[in-house]
């Protein structure tokens, strides 16, 4: 439909919101995982020259406490001009079923965008999701890549509400809703590849050296931390004593057992055959050209 430049969505700060017994909770969390933040990098990547931002859906799981956990996205083909947006609802709809095959748990929870401006347009793409998701309310998550000159880098989640006697689709208010980036101890190892400068995954041994140093560094900031407090330099936290006395305090009865010990002594066994075995093929084709000259 066409619509004025003008700008109808407004931002403004989030402000404690009334309950209803018969209306779903506003969410109170958004967390992001790692899989989500890179396929709409990607997307962004992927974009047309003549595309100011990219748009697309998220999915993911909510919780009784009102938090929404964003798992995955996918891009969504969208048209955007001065005077019209368009939106392929059905290229939407199919992606979903087919997403919903696979993981049948997760569920349209909002959309994203890139770029941190919201108008008029952002508000007409938020009525959609809205309807997409009800009766819950849809999340939007606007991914600021840094291009644009005065705006860092960054994300930020929002949840809409309706301006006037009669609301319109186009007005709207975006209120801002925490947001996290959370990720799993098995997708660690991932991220501190596409971190680092490596261009290949680390060995056994080399990923035991650098969680030793990470270790190391860390002990020698609580050590300095500690002693900084005891010399009255800095002001001690309570919450953060607490804290190093329930790590610093935990049973190390397996330690005492030897249980770190059995481990390396696995890590460097594993190392061991996976050379050996290497070693093994590499002979193996040697003598193989050997035969067939």
């Amino acid at each position: 439909m066409p619509l004025g430049t003008s700008s109808s969505a407004v931002y403004i700060q989030n402000v404690p919101a009334g309950t209803h017994s018969s209306q779903p909770r506003t969410p109170t969390l958004v967390t992001l995982h790692p899989v989500a933040l890179f396929s709409i990098l990607d997307h962004y990547l992927r974009r047309m020259d003549d595309q100011a931002r990219v748009i697309g859906t998220l999915l993911g799981v909510r919780n009784d406490s009102g938090e929404v956990e964003v798992r995955s996205s996918y891009a969504v083909v969208h048209n955007e001009t001065d005077e019209l947006v368009a939106v392929d609802m059905e290229y939407h709809r199919t992606m979903y079923e087919l997403h919903h095959r696979v993981h049948p748990r997760e569920v349209i929870v909002g959309w994203y965008s890139t770029g941190s401006n919201l108008n008029t347009y952002s508000a007409l793409i938020q009525n959609f999701y809205t309807q997409e998701t009800a009766p819950h309310p849809a999340i939007h998550i606007a991914l600021n890549t840094g291009v644009e000159e005065g705006h860092q880098p960054g994300v930020k989640a929002y949840v809409s509400s309706p301006v006037g006697v009669h609301p319109k689709p186009e007005n709207c208010v975006f209120v801002p809703v925490p947001c996290e980036f959370r990720f799993h101890d098995a997708e660690r190892s991932g991220l501190d590849l596409l971190t680092s400068n490596s261009s290949s995954p680390l060995s056994d041994l080399d990923t035991l050296a650098e969680s030793l140093q990470t270790v190391s560094a860390m002990l020698d900031r609580v050590l300095g931390y500690v002693r900084s407090v005891l010399a009255g330099e800095v002001k001690g936290d309570p919450a953060v004593g607490r804290y190093l006395m329930d790590t610093f305090g935990a049973d190390t009865g397996e330690l005492e057992k030897g249980g770190f010990r059995d481990s390396l002594q696995d890590t460097l066994m594993v190392s061991y055959l996976a050379e050996l075995v290497r070693s093994q093929a590499e002979v193996s084709a040697r003598l193989a050209l050997v035969t067939a000259s």
